[in-house]
Protein backbone atom coordinates (compact mmCIF):
# COMPACT_ATOMS: atom_id res chain seq x y z
CA UNK A 1 0.00 0.00 0.00
CA UNK A 2 1.25 3.52 -0.77
CA UNK A 3 1.78 5.92 2.13
CA UNK A 4 -1.25 8.06 2.99
CA UNK A 5 -1.52 11.76 2.37
CA UNK A 6 -3.18 14.16 4.78
CA UNK A 7 -6.96 14.29 4.16
CA UNK A 8 -8.77 17.59 3.67
CA UNK A 9 -12.17 18.57 5.04
CA UNK A 10 -15.03 16.13 4.41
CA UNK A 11 -18.10 18.16 3.42
CA UNK A 12 -20.48 15.24 2.76
CA UNK A 13 -22.44 14.09 5.82
CA UNK A 14 -24.50 11.12 4.53
CA UNK A 15 -23.56 7.52 5.35
CA UNK A 16 -20.10 6.77 3.96
CA UNK A 17 -19.88 4.21 1.19
CA UNK A 18 -17.22 1.52 0.88
CA UNK A 19 -16.37 1.43 -2.83
CA UNK A 20 -14.19 -1.06 -4.71
CA UNK A 21 -12.62 0.76 -7.66
CA UNK A 22 -10.80 -1.55 -10.06
CA UNK A 23 -8.36 -0.43 -12.73
CA UNK A 24 -6.10 -2.26 -15.18
CA UNK A 25 -2.62 -1.17 -14.11
CA UNK A 26 -0.52 0.60 -11.50
CA UNK A 27 1.11 2.72 -14.25
CA UNK A 28 0.27 6.38 -15.00
CA UNK A 29 -2.24 5.94 -17.83
CA UNK A 30 -5.24 8.26 -18.09
CA UNK A 31 -7.81 5.84 -16.70
CA UNK A 32 -5.55 4.91 -13.79
CA UNK A 33 -4.93 8.58 -12.97
CA UNK A 34 -8.71 9.11 -13.06
CA UNK A 35 -9.29 6.18 -10.68
CA UNK A 36 -6.78 7.41 -8.11
CA UNK A 37 -7.87 11.05 -8.25
CA UNK A 38 -11.54 10.04 -8.03
CA UNK A 39 -10.78 7.85 -5.01
CA UNK A 40 -8.77 10.56 -3.24
CA UNK A 41 -11.63 13.01 -3.78
CA UNK A 42 -14.10 10.45 -2.41
CA UNK A 43 -11.95 10.10 0.71
CA UNK A 44 -12.11 13.86 1.20
CA UNK A 45 -15.89 13.60 0.94
CA UNK A 46 -15.93 11.05 3.75
CA UNK A 47 -16.22 7.79 1.80
CA UNK A 48 -14.07 4.66 1.90
CA UNK A 49 -12.85 3.80 -1.60
CA UNK A 50 -10.20 1.15 -2.21
CA UNK A 51 -8.42 1.19 -5.57
CA UNK A 52 -7.30 -2.21 -6.87
CA UNK A 53 -4.96 -3.05 -9.74
CA UNK A 54 -3.04 -6.08 -10.99
CA UNK A 55 0.51 -5.65 -9.74
CA UNK A 56 2.77 -8.30 -11.30
CA UNK A 57 5.98 -6.71 -9.98
CA UNK A 58 4.63 -5.86 -6.52
CA UNK A 59 5.84 -2.26 -6.85
CA UNK A 60 2.56 -0.50 -6.10
CA UNK A 61 1.03 2.53 -7.77
CA UNK A 62 3.06 5.25 -9.43
CA UNK A 63 2.34 7.88 -6.74
CA UNK A 64 1.37 8.12 -3.07
CA UNK A 65 -2.36 8.16 -2.42
CA UNK A 66 -4.86 9.36 0.13
CA UNK A 67 -7.08 6.38 -0.66
CA UNK A 68 -6.35 2.81 0.36
CA UNK A 69 -4.91 0.77 -2.50
CA UNK A 70 -4.50 -2.96 -3.12
CA UNK A 71 -2.04 -4.53 -5.52
CA UNK A 72 -3.67 -7.73 -6.74
CA UNK A 73 -1.14 -10.56 -7.28
CA UNK A 74 -0.85 -11.10 -11.04
CA UNK A 75 0.30 -14.18 -12.92
CA UNK A 76 2.84 -13.96 -15.77
CA UNK A 77 1.39 -12.88 -19.12
CA UNK A 78 2.91 -13.20 -22.59
CA UNK A 79 2.59 -10.93 -25.64
CA UNK A 80 -0.92 -12.12 -26.59
CA UNK A 81 -3.09 -9.20 -25.41
CA UNK A 82 -6.40 -11.09 -25.40
CA UNK A 83 -4.86 -13.83 -23.29
CA UNK A 84 -3.36 -11.19 -20.99
CA UNK A 85 -6.83 -9.65 -20.48
CA UNK A 86 -8.22 -13.07 -19.55
CA UNK A 87 -5.34 -13.78 -17.17
CA UNK A 88 -5.62 -10.42 -15.43
CA UNK A 89 -9.40 -10.86 -15.08
CA UNK A 90 -8.78 -14.32 -13.60
CA UNK A 91 -6.22 -12.81 -11.19
CA UNK A 92 -8.90 -10.41 -10.01
CA UNK A 93 -11.44 -13.23 -9.61
CA UNK A 94 -9.02 -15.28 -7.50
CA UNK A 95 -8.49 -12.27 -5.25
CA UNK A 96 -12.20 -11.59 -4.76
CA UNK A 97 -13.13 -15.23 -4.26
CA UNK A 98 -12.00 -14.60 -0.69
CA UNK A 99 -15.11 -13.36 1.11
CA UNK A 100 -13.10 -10.91 3.25
CA UNK A 101 -12.03 -9.14 0.04
CA UNK A 102 -15.64 -8.51 -1.03
CA UNK A 103 -16.85 -6.27 1.80
CA UNK A 104 -17.98 -3.37 -0.38
CA UNK A 105 -21.19 -1.44 -0.96
CA UNK A 106 -20.32 -0.56 -4.57
CA UNK A 107 -18.22 -2.20 -7.30
CA UNK A 108 -16.76 0.05 -10.01
CA UNK A 109 -14.65 -1.07 -13.00
CA UNK A 110 -12.58 1.51 -14.87
CA UNK A 111 -11.68 -0.54 -17.98
CA UNK A 112 -12.14 -3.73 -19.94
CA UNK A 113 -9.87 -5.91 -17.80
CA UNK A 114 -11.61 -5.06 -14.53
CA UNK A 115 -14.98 -5.02 -16.30
CA UNK A 116 -14.50 -8.62 -17.40
CA UNK A 117 -13.39 -9.56 -13.89
CA UNK A 118 -16.52 -8.08 -12.34
CA UNK A 119 -18.63 -9.70 -15.08
CA UNK A 120 -17.20 -13.07 -13.98
CA UNK A 121 -17.92 -12.34 -10.31
CA UNK A 122 -21.46 -11.29 -11.20
CA UNK A 123 -22.02 -14.43 -13.32
CA UNK A 124 -20.90 -16.58 -10.39
CA UNK A 125 -23.21 -14.75 -7.97
CA UNK A 126 -20.34 -13.36 -5.87
CA UNK A 127 -21.52 -9.79 -6.51
CA UNK A 128 -24.94 -8.50 -7.57
CA UNK A 129 -24.11 -5.59 -9.85
CA UNK A 130 -21.35 -3.18 -10.81
CA UNK A 131 -20.72 0.15 -12.51
CA UNK A 132 -18.32 0.64 -15.40
CA UNK A 133 -16.59 3.81 -16.57
CA UNK A 134 -16.18 3.75 -20.35
CA UNK A 135 -13.34 6.19 -21.00
CA UNK A 136 -13.28 5.30 -24.69
CA UNK A 137 -13.96 2.36 -27.01
CA UNK A 138 -11.08 0.85 -28.99
CA UNK A 139 -11.17 -0.44 -32.57
CA UNK A 140 -9.43 -3.77 -32.06
CA UNK A 141 -8.59 -5.97 -35.04
CA UNK A 142 -8.52 -9.07 -32.83
CA UNK A 143 -12.10 -10.43 -32.58
CA UNK A 144 -11.29 -11.86 -29.15
CA UNK A 145 -10.43 -8.40 -27.84
CA UNK A 146 -13.56 -6.95 -29.42
CA UNK A 147 -15.67 -9.61 -27.69
CA UNK A 148 -14.01 -8.93 -24.33
CA UNK A 149 -14.52 -5.18 -24.77
CA UNK A 150 -18.21 -5.68 -25.57
CA UNK A 151 -18.71 -8.01 -22.60
CA UNK A 152 -17.16 -5.52 -20.18
CA UNK A 153 -19.72 -2.93 -21.32
CA UNK A 154 -22.83 -5.12 -21.59
CA UNK A 155 -22.33 -6.89 -18.24
CA UNK A 156 -22.23 -3.65 -16.24
CA UNK A 157 -25.39 -2.56 -14.42
CA UNK A 158 -24.63 1.17 -14.73
CA UNK A 159 -22.21 3.25 -16.76
CA UNK A 160 -20.15 6.40 -16.31
CA UNK A 161 -18.47 8.43 -19.06
CA UNK A 162 -16.07 11.38 -18.87
CA UNK A 163 -17.21 13.19 -22.04
CA UNK A 164 -20.32 13.83 -24.11
CA UNK A 165 -18.61 12.15 -27.08
CA UNK A 166 -18.63 8.76 -25.36
CA UNK A 167 -21.98 9.35 -23.67
CA UNK A 168 -23.52 9.79 -27.11
CA UNK A 169 -21.65 6.72 -28.40
CA UNK A 170 -23.07 4.54 -25.61
CA UNK A 171 -26.55 5.92 -26.20
CA UNK A 172 -26.47 5.34 -29.97
CA UNK A 173 -24.51 2.08 -30.10
CA UNK A 174 -25.85 0.29 -27.02
CA UNK A 175 -29.03 2.11 -26.01
CA UNK A 176 -27.56 2.89 -22.59
CA UNK A 177 -28.07 5.94 -20.39
CA UNK A 178 -24.60 6.67 -18.95
CA UNK A 179 -23.87 9.27 -16.28
CA UNK A 180 -21.50 12.05 -17.38
CA UNK A 181 -18.94 12.74 -14.63
CA UNK A 182 -16.14 14.69 -16.36
CA UNK A 183 -12.55 14.93 -15.17
CA UNK A 184 -10.43 17.17 -13.02
CA UNK A 185 -6.88 18.31 -12.41
CA UNK A 186 -5.03 18.74 -9.14
CA UNK A 187 -3.78 22.33 -9.28
CA UNK A 188 -1.79 21.84 -6.08
CA UNK A 189 0.28 19.16 -7.83
CA UNK A 190 0.42 20.79 -11.28
CA UNK A 191 1.50 24.41 -11.02
CA UNK A 192 3.20 27.04 -13.17
CA UNK A 193 5.47 28.03 -10.29
CA UNK A 194 9.12 27.14 -11.04
CA UNK A 195 10.69 24.65 -8.65
CA UNK A 196 14.25 23.45 -7.97
CA UNK A 197 13.51 20.07 -9.53
CA UNK A 198 12.97 21.74 -12.92
CA UNK A 199 16.69 22.33 -13.48
CA UNK A 200 17.58 18.87 -12.19
CA UNK A 201 15.17 17.21 -14.63
CA UNK A 202 16.47 19.36 -17.51
CA UNK A 203 20.00 18.16 -16.79
CA UNK A 204 18.95 14.54 -16.32
CA UNK A 205 17.11 14.43 -19.65
CA UNK A 206 19.80 16.40 -21.47
CA UNK A 207 17.44 19.10 -22.72
CA UNK A 208 19.03 21.91 -24.74
CA UNK A 209 17.93 25.48 -25.41
CA UNK A 210 14.85 24.25 -27.22
CA UNK A 211 12.14 24.99 -27.99
CA UNK A 212 11.02 21.78 -26.27
CA UNK A 213 7.92 20.20 -27.80
CA UNK A 214 6.39 17.69 -25.40
CA UNK A 215 4.25 14.67 -26.29
CA UNK A 216 2.80 12.51 -23.51
CA UNK A 217 1.55 8.95 -23.92
CA UNK A 218 4.36 7.22 -25.80
CA UNK A 219 4.47 6.07 -29.43
CA UNK A 220 0.94 4.91 -30.25
CA UNK A 221 -1.41 5.11 -33.21
CA UNK A 222 -4.09 6.70 -31.03
CA UNK A 223 -1.63 9.42 -30.02
CA UNK A 224 -0.87 10.12 -33.72
CA UNK A 225 2.87 10.04 -33.05
CA UNK A 226 3.98 9.48 -36.66
CA UNK A 227 2.18 12.59 -37.93
CA UNK A 228 3.51 14.52 -34.94
CA UNK A 229 7.03 13.44 -35.90
CA UNK A 230 6.45 14.58 -39.47
CA UNK A 231 5.14 17.92 -38.16
CA UNK A 232 8.15 18.27 -35.89
CA UNK A 233 10.50 17.67 -38.84
CA UNK A 234 8.90 20.68 -40.57
CA UNK A 235 9.27 22.76 -37.41
CA UNK A 236 12.89 21.63 -36.93
CA UNK A 237 13.80 23.12 -40.31
CA UNK A 238 12.86 26.53 -38.86
CA UNK A 239 14.03 25.87 -35.28
CA UNK A 240 17.17 23.70 -35.62
CA UNK A 241 17.69 23.48 -31.83
CA UNK A 242 14.14 22.23 -31.19
CA UNK A 243 13.65 18.92 -29.39
CA UNK A 244 10.66 16.60 -29.43
CA UNK A 245 10.30 14.85 -26.07
CA UNK A 246 7.99 11.80 -26.07
CA UNK A 247 7.19 10.85 -22.49
CA UNK A 248 5.29 7.88 -21.10
CA UNK A 249 4.13 4.81 -22.93
CA UNK A 250 3.34 2.29 -20.17
CA UNK A 251 0.49 0.54 -22.00
CA UNK A 252 -0.93 -2.96 -21.63
CA UNK A 253 -1.59 -3.05 -25.40
CA UNK A 254 0.89 -4.13 -28.07
CA UNK A 255 2.08 -1.15 -30.15
CA UNK A 256 4.93 -3.01 -31.88
CA UNK A 257 3.66 -2.48 -35.46
CA UNK A 258 3.13 1.23 -34.94
CA UNK A 259 6.54 1.62 -33.35
CA UNK A 260 8.03 0.10 -36.52
CA UNK A 261 6.17 2.73 -38.56
CA UNK A 262 7.52 5.44 -36.26
CA UNK A 263 11.10 4.17 -36.68
CA UNK A 264 10.69 4.20 -40.46
CA UNK A 265 9.28 7.74 -40.35
CA UNK A 266 12.21 8.89 -38.22
CA UNK A 267 14.70 7.36 -40.66
CA UNK A 268 13.01 9.24 -43.53
CA UNK A 269 12.84 12.53 -41.62
CA UNK A 270 16.55 13.33 -41.68
CA UNK A 271 16.31 14.57 -38.09
CA UNK A 272 19.44 14.25 -35.95
CA UNK A 273 19.23 11.63 -33.23
CA UNK A 274 19.40 14.27 -30.47
CA UNK A 275 16.30 16.04 -31.80
CA UNK A 276 13.90 13.33 -30.57
CA UNK A 277 14.00 11.97 -27.04
CA UNK A 278 11.86 9.07 -25.82
CA UNK A 279 11.90 9.05 -22.04
CA UNK A 280 9.70 6.00 -21.51
CA UNK A 281 7.55 6.02 -18.36
CA UNK A 282 8.70 8.68 -15.90
CA UNK A 283 8.08 8.89 -12.16
CA UNK A 284 4.91 10.89 -11.63
CA UNK A 285 6.81 13.31 -9.41
CA UNK A 286 8.73 14.42 -12.56
CA UNK A 287 5.66 15.32 -14.62
CA UNK A 288 4.93 18.83 -13.24
CA UNK A 289 8.55 19.82 -13.90
CA UNK A 290 8.47 18.27 -17.37
CA UNK A 291 5.37 20.27 -18.30
CA UNK A 292 7.03 23.46 -17.07
CA UNK A 293 10.19 22.72 -19.08
CA UNK A 294 8.17 22.30 -22.27
CA UNK A 295 7.51 25.30 -24.49
CA UNK A 296 4.48 23.54 -25.99
CA UNK A 297 2.49 20.39 -25.30
CA UNK A 298 1.66 18.81 -28.67
CA UNK A 299 -1.36 16.54 -28.29
CA UNK A 300 -2.80 15.87 -31.77
CA UNK A 301 -4.58 12.66 -30.72
CA UNK A 302 -6.95 10.85 -33.03
CA UNK A 303 -9.06 9.38 -30.21
CA UNK A 304 -9.28 10.24 -26.52
CA UNK A 305 -11.66 9.61 -23.69
CA UNK A 306 -11.04 13.11 -22.37
CA UNK A 307 -7.37 14.08 -22.57
CA UNK A 308 -6.28 14.63 -18.96
CA UNK A 309 -2.76 15.43 -20.14
CA UNK A 310 -3.98 18.73 -21.60
CA UNK A 311 -5.44 19.87 -18.27
CA UNK A 312 -2.22 18.93 -16.48
CA UNK A 313 -0.16 20.94 -18.97
CA UNK A 314 -2.52 23.91 -18.73
CA UNK A 315 -2.32 23.88 -14.93
CA UNK A 316 1.49 23.92 -15.34
CA UNK A 317 1.37 27.03 -17.53
CA UNK A 318 2.26 25.22 -20.78
CA UNK A 319 0.62 26.27 -24.07
CA UNK A 320 -1.16 23.37 -25.75
CA UNK A 321 -1.70 22.22 -29.33
CA UNK A 322 -4.79 20.03 -29.50
CA UNK A 323 -6.83 18.24 -32.18
CA UNK A 324 -9.98 20.11 -33.15
CA UNK A 325 -12.18 17.09 -32.42
CA UNK A 326 -14.42 15.91 -29.61
CA UNK A 327 -13.92 15.47 -26.71
CA UNK A 328 -11.47 18.41 -26.67
CA UNK A 329 -14.00 20.71 -28.31
CA UNK A 330 -16.46 19.93 -25.49
CA UNK A 331 -14.42 21.23 -22.58
CA UNK A 332 -11.88 23.61 -24.16
CA UNK A 333 -12.81 27.02 -25.52
CA UNK A 334 -11.72 28.30 -28.90
CA UNK A 335 -9.10 30.69 -27.49
CA UNK A 336 -7.59 28.37 -24.85
CA UNK A 337 -5.43 26.16 -27.12
CA UNK A 338 -3.87 26.20 -30.58
CA UNK A 339 -6.14 23.90 -32.59
CA UNK A 340 -4.93 21.59 -35.34
CA UNK A 341 -6.25 19.08 -37.85
CA UNK A 342 -4.75 15.82 -36.54
CA UNK A 343 -4.81 14.26 -40.04
CA UNK A 344 -2.45 16.94 -41.38
CA UNK A 345 1.23 17.19 -40.32
CA UNK A 346 1.31 20.69 -41.84
CA UNK A 347 -1.60 21.78 -39.64
CA UNK A 348 0.08 20.32 -36.55
CA UNK A 349 3.34 22.08 -37.44
CA UNK A 350 1.56 25.40 -38.02
CA UNK A 351 -0.25 25.16 -34.69
CA UNK A 352 2.99 24.43 -32.84
CA UNK A 353 4.66 27.36 -34.60
CA UNK A 354 1.82 29.66 -33.57
CA UNK A 355 1.96 28.44 -29.96
CA UNK A 356 5.66 29.28 -29.87
CA UNK A 357 4.96 32.92 -30.73
CA UNK A 358 5.69 35.14 -27.74
CA UNK A 359 2.37 36.99 -27.50
CA UNK A 360 0.18 34.01 -28.39
CA UNK A 361 2.07 31.78 -25.96
CA UNK A 362 1.49 34.27 -23.13
CA UNK A 363 -2.21 34.38 -23.98
CA UNK A 364 -2.47 30.58 -24.05
CA UNK A 365 -0.69 30.31 -20.70
CA UNK A 366 -3.09 32.72 -19.00
CA UNK A 367 -6.20 31.16 -20.52
CA UNK A 368 -4.94 27.65 -19.88
CA UNK A 369 -4.53 28.35 -16.17
CA UNK A 370 -8.13 29.58 -16.04
CA UNK A 371 -9.33 26.50 -17.95
CA UNK A 372 -7.58 24.15 -15.52
CA UNK A 373 -9.33 25.81 -12.59
CA UNK A 374 -12.72 24.92 -14.14
CA UNK A 375 -12.06 21.20 -13.70
CA UNK A 376 -12.20 20.01 -10.11
CA UNK A 377 -11.89 16.44 -8.85
CA UNK A 378 -14.37 17.04 -6.04
CA UNK A 379 -17.05 17.92 -8.60
CA UNK A 380 -16.17 14.74 -10.51
CA UNK A 381 -16.48 12.66 -7.33
CA UNK A 382 -19.81 14.26 -6.38
CA UNK A 383 -21.18 13.38 -9.84
CA UNK A 384 -20.63 9.68 -9.00
CA UNK A 385 -22.46 9.71 -5.66
CA UNK A 386 -26.15 9.46 -6.70
CA UNK A 387 -25.51 6.37 -8.84
CA UNK A 388 -23.23 4.89 -6.18
CA UNK A 389 -26.00 5.26 -3.60
CA UNK A 390 -28.53 3.62 -5.90
CA UNK A 391 -26.20 0.69 -6.48
CA UNK A 392 -25.54 0.36 -2.75
CA UNK A 393 -29.26 0.33 -1.95
CA UNK A 394 -29.86 -2.39 -4.54
CA UNK A 395 -26.83 -4.34 -3.33
CA UNK A 396 -28.23 -4.51 0.20
CA UNK A 397 -31.91 -4.92 -0.73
Amino acid sequence: MNGPLTPRARPERARPLRIAILTHSTNPRGGVVHALELADALVRLGHEPVVHAPDPRGTGFFRPTLTEVVGVPASPAGPDVAEMVRRRAADYVRHFEVAAHRRFDVWHAQDGISGNALADLKRRGLIDRFARTVHHIDSFRDPRLLALQERAIHAASEHFVVSRLWRDELVQRYGLAPTLVGNGVDTSRYSARPAPEDAALRARLGLGRGPVILSVGGVEARKNTVRLLEAFAQLHAVHPTAQLVIAGGASVLDHHDFRDRFAEAFARSGLPAAAVLETGPLPQVDMPALYRLAHVLAFPSLTEGFGLVVLEAMASGTPCVVSRIAPFTEHLRDDEVAWCNPESPASIANAIGMALGTDFAASLRARGLRAARRHDWEATALAHIPLYRRLAELQHA
